[in-house]
């Protein structure tokens, strides 16, 4: 059942001791007005900053010069009084006045024993930083006792509902104290390898000691510890939260790419989770900077489809007052979705495609290309799919997309797949997908020779694409060869090279050189477990964006389904579409949203102008039968049709975000 708060507002105040005034304005009345303004019913106050000051009279660390009275328990008190729920923030990472007095706790990012331009101070090797900027400490040093000491006052002086501990996860660290650590558990201290595998035990001491402490004054008090990304594949980071909060900015780094990828992993953790953007035109720190209202509807609709609770990050002016404008732009998001809260949790998604992220099987950051560029295409697609990570159950799914580099070496992984297969579903994959690096370990038709000598290649279709005749279409991503198809395979598309490879002195045009007229190879294939593709065409699509690969991959992708969709649209390419099912209440809901990020300044994704969409027809395969279609909150009925299990009606027009409910 859930029980996070809907509509929170994450508040940042990491104010140097250098501005005065701290808290002189705060109003107790004031604050609770612009919460009002905002719709919020929930706010992460703060406790301690990544200065490292405290915002109340605190025996384990030291208030800020300037704040003469209780700053944190004012807001909690305001908070209270109206409603509102108010976890507390801890900066855990990173705490720049205790650096300053202990510099030799901080992370060493390189050994200071191999490393010639490190520099010393205060007797101690660091790395130097360039500009203004924190630092971050290290969880193995003393520090991680005064943190433990810092949380278990917090909890036990205000009893808040939650804590959210920030800048932590696993780093690496070649201080002495993580030497030590490396001595003591019988390590080689002079190779690297051992610090990046100690950064894992840290991290896990660390969550553990803080959760411990926490939960032994308050039990079923809410933890979050914030790295900025859910590692995808990483349950044992996940299992150290209470819920998941998934931060994810689209101007302030993240990009629109990174959060429907993350909420459609989160949605197989099992735990309740929430999507946090924010109210600035950039990211965090931002004074003055406001996206356009129309941005940040779209975003909370985005985390509503998604089946996310929403937070929208601001900060408090050093002076203690909520800037009335920013609950203002805050408020018209969240009036929008307290209309229809009741329709988006305590969801489970519908889906017929399963996206094995790279990240679960390599490890990789967040982000990798792989898994970008197949998310945008699942996305512009309009398929139904969520975010696996190995430990998912795959049964659920018709199809199971393996994308550029998933090279198969772990056993158990492999007869997961082979029982997926077994049992009727498919893959496809690319690149380096479904081979151990010298063959395909799957029945895709074909026989896989390794990557070609070649690049750039080309692409001949065997069908039109893109509305035009069969012609060829460069390919920029390393070309993996195939041997001849096998009879009953189908081909959708060859190979083509290049006369030679451009080199200095041997060169032809401007960029590469031309093909040569005569299909070397299969490269888009169909076997009897599925697809291959002899690019790494969804890194591709993420980096270059060229039509054809996300027209290839579309073309490859139905005729593996054939007539398995469960959905069918025609909302264009930049539209979402999203479905779940609320079984306790009987019913689909079905989300179209629809807005186009552009470009502005140096690469900010901006959203600013919401045009009607009209005429948006879906068809929705299932075996239930419907008897009401739905527009929420309009509450207006929607004609449709059901026939041989499809159920067809047409949204007339929306703007920004529509739901739908289909009653069974």
């Amino acid at each position: 059942m859930h029980t996070l708060p809907q509509r929170q507002v994450h508040l940042d105040f990491h104010t140097s001791e250098h501005v005065p005034g701290i808290g002189s304005k705060f109003d107790r009345k004031q604050f609770q007005a612009c919460l009002q303004k905002g719709h919020v019913n929930s706010i992460t106050v703060f406790a301690k900053c990544h200065h490292g000051w405290a915002y109340f009279p605190s025996e384990t660390n030291t208030i800020h010069p300037h704040l003469d009275f209780d700053l944190l328990g004012e807001m909690l008190a305001a908070c209270a009084e109206i409603g509102v729920q108010a976890p507390v923030y801890i900066s855990a990472g990173l705490d720049e006045k205790y650096f300053y007095e202990h510099p030799d706790h901080c992370v060493f990012h390189t050994p200071t024993w191999a490393t010639p331009n490190v520099v010393e101070e205060n007797g101690m090797h660091y790395v130097p930083e360039h500009g203004p900027g924190y630092h971050i400490l290290c969880m193995n040093s003393p520090y991680f006792d005064v943190l433990i000491s810092q949380v278990e006052e917090v909890v036990r002086k205000y009893d808040p509902v939650g804590i959210f501990l920030d800048i932590v996860g696993e780093i690496a660290c070649f201080c002495p104290y993580c030497r030590a650590e490396i001595e003591k558990l019988g390590w080689d201290p002079e190779d690297h390898a051992s610090y990046y595998k100690l950064a894992g035990v840290t991290y896990k001491k660390y969550y553990e000691g803080i959760n411990a402490a926490a939960r032994a004054i308050k039990p079923d008090v809410r933890i979050f510890h914030n790295q900025g990304h859910i590692p995808c594949g990483r349950r044992d980071f996940a299992s150290a939260n209470t819920h998941q909060e998934i931060e994810s900015l689209p101007t302030g780094g993240w990009g629109y790419d990174h959060f429907p990828k993350s909420a459609k992993y989160a949605a197989m953790l099992g735990d309740e989770y929430l999507g946090m953007t924010g109210k600035f035109h950039t990211t965090w720190g931002e004074f003055g900077g406001f996206k356009h209202p129309n941005a940040l509807k779209y975003e909370i609709a985005l985390s509503l489809a998604n089946g996310a609770c929403c937070s929208i990050g601001d900060q408090m002016h050093p002076e203690g007052f909520l800037d009335e404008a920013t609950y203002e732009l805050i408020g018209i998001a969240y009036a929008e979705a307290e209309k229809v809260e009741q329709y988006c949790y305590d969801v489970r998604t519908v889906a017929d495609i399963g996206l094995l992220s790279i990240e679960s099987i390599i490890g990789t950051a967040r982000n990798h290309p792989a898994d970008t560029g197949s998310g945008r295409m699942l996305l512009e697609g309009k398929y139904l799919y969520d975010v696996l990570d190995t430990y998912c159950d795959l049964s659920k799914y018709k199809l199971l997309i393996l994308p550029d580099a998933a090279v198969i070496t772990d056993a158990s992984l492999l007869a997961k797949l082979k029982d997926f297969v077994r049992g009727g579903g498919k893959l496809l994959c690319s690149g380096t997908s479904g081979t151990d690096g010298t063959k395909l370990l799957f029945d895709f038709g074909a026989d896989w020779q390794g990557k070609g000598q070649y690049q750039p290649t080309y692409l001949r279709p065997t069908f039109e694409a893109l509305g035009l005749p069969v012609t060829s279409y460069v390919m920029y991503s390393p070309n993996y060869m195939l041997a001849a198809a096998d009879a009953d395979a189908t081909v959708l598309g060859y190979a083509r090279y290049p006369f030679f490879n451009r080199e200095r002195g041997y060169f032809c045009s401007h960029q590469h050189t031309p093909f040569v007229t005569e299909d070397a190879a299969p490269a888009v294939v169909i076997g009897k477990d599925g697809g291959y593709i002899a690019w790494d065409i969804f890194s591709e699509y993420a980096d270059k964006g060229s039509i054809i690969l996300k027209e290839i991959v579309l073309r490859t992708i139905d005729t593996i389904l054939g007539d398995g969709k469960t959905l069918t649209t025609n909302l264009p390419s930049a539209g979402v579409v999203t479905l779940n099912e609320q079984p306790d209440q009987s019913r689909y809901v079905l989300h179209a949203l629809y807005a186009a990020p552009v470009k502005r300044g140096s690469g900010i994704e901006v959203i600013e102008d919401l045009v009607p969409i009209l005429d948006t027809t879906f068809e929705i395969k299932t075996d239930k039968q419907i008897t009401r279609v739905t527009a929420v909150p309009q509450n207006k009925e929607i004609p449709f049709t059901c026939e041989d299990g499809v159920c067809k009606f047409t949204i007339d027009q929306f703007t920004c975000a529509q739901i739908v409910t289909l009653q069974y």
